[in-house]
């Protein structure tokens, strides 16, 4: 039976599905439970927390609802995405709502509309100060995603990110110590959070995840080819791989002639090359695979990109780093 940390609260007036439905996607968030993980069942996990059948249902009714979860008929309930941090559709409106009251609270205190904007853009541009001088290292299983993402978090955030990977962090020379000790934050996609946090437990830094997304054109290219194409796609871990199988279905792609490996073995992979008509490849096996492909069959790097909603989460998540220096 699969164990999960989920604490029950009877007495508290919450109710307890949504207790369960808040815990699991705190779970998600930490990278506790990752992409992949598959989900008790129902049943045990009523039974394991002492509570109704329905109480269960009702919170992986929701998240599936809201694309956390995913189940499959005969196979089980499994994390489909990572948890969202800015996912209202209606943050502008909440925006507006906020400087509405800010801006009543100035009229009643005697601050006219000129003074009232004056101290508005004073605070922001103090924010944007904060944020400029904030520095930080961005991990990756692999290097060229690393840069990847460290260069699209700059663009969006105008915080210099050095692209690391997670076996930098295992061989841990000189150099990667000396760029945790001077950095101030560590970002690392959610699957990899854990293992980041243990990593790097001695350095005392502050890890955060942020989620990612396909890249449209990769899907698109897939979508393009006839329905009778042999696929094989190639990754590093299993996480990885359901993520890639859950986007697929997502684009209606559902249907296509794939198989999944994460192998390294190079006569496998050989004969895996010989029974495809494409491959795609994760960006940390694209290299090696189109070494051992020598031109032979296409293969596509199936991309990913930051999630904007993620990013915008994090720049509020920095500023409080920085504050609390």
């Amino acid at each position: 039976m699969i164990h999960i940390q989920i604490v029950i609260d009877k007495g508290n007036k919450v109710p307890l599905y949504l207790q369960l439905k808040k815990q699991i996607m705190d779970l998600i968030k930490d990278g506790s439970l990752k992409v992949g993980f598959k989900m008790p069942t129902e049943r045990e996990l009523s039974g394991e927390l002492k509570v109704s059948r329905n109480t269960v249902s009702t919170a992986y009714r929701e998240l599936e609802q809201e694309g956390v979860l995913k189940s499959y008929q005969g196979k089980g309930t499994f994390v489909a995405e990572e948890v969202k941090l800015w996912k209202d559709e209606n943050i502008r409106e909440k925006i507006k709502k906020f400087v509405d009251l800010a801006f009543e609270e100035a009229i009643e205190a005697g601050v006219d509309a000129d003074e009232f904007l004056e101290v508005v853009t004073e605070t922001i541009e103090e924010k944007r100060k904060l944020i400029n001088e904030i520095s930080g290292i961005y991990i990756e299983c692999n290097i060229e995603q690393s840069k990847i993402f460290a260069t699209q978090l700059k663009d969006r955030t105008n915080i210099n990110f050095v692209p690391l990977t997670v076996n930098d962090l295992k061989d841990m020379d000189k150099d990667t110590e000396e760029l945790l000790e001077k950095s101030q934050i560590i970002i690392t996609t959610f699957n990899h959070v854990n293992e980041v946090r243990r990593l790097t437990r001695s350095f005392n830094k502050k890890v955060l995840g942020v989620a990612i997304t396909p890249d449209l054109e990769t899907i698109v290219r897939i979508a393009r080819f006839p329905m009778e194409t042999r696929f094989y796609f190639v990754c590093i871990s299993e996480e990885f791989k359901f993520k890639v199988r859950d986007a697929l279905e997502s684009a209606g792609l559902g249907n296509i002639n794939i198989e999944y490996t994460n192998s390294f073995d190079k006569e496998e992979l050989k004969n895996i090359i010989e029974m495809s008509d494409v491959i795609i490849a994760s960006p940390g096996r694209y290299k090696d695979i189109n070494e051992i492909n020598n031109g032979k069959k296409q293969i596509i790097n199936f991309l990913y990109s930051l999630d904007d909603g993620s990013v915008k989460a994090l720049k509020s998540k920095l500023l409080e780093i920085k504050y609390s220096k």
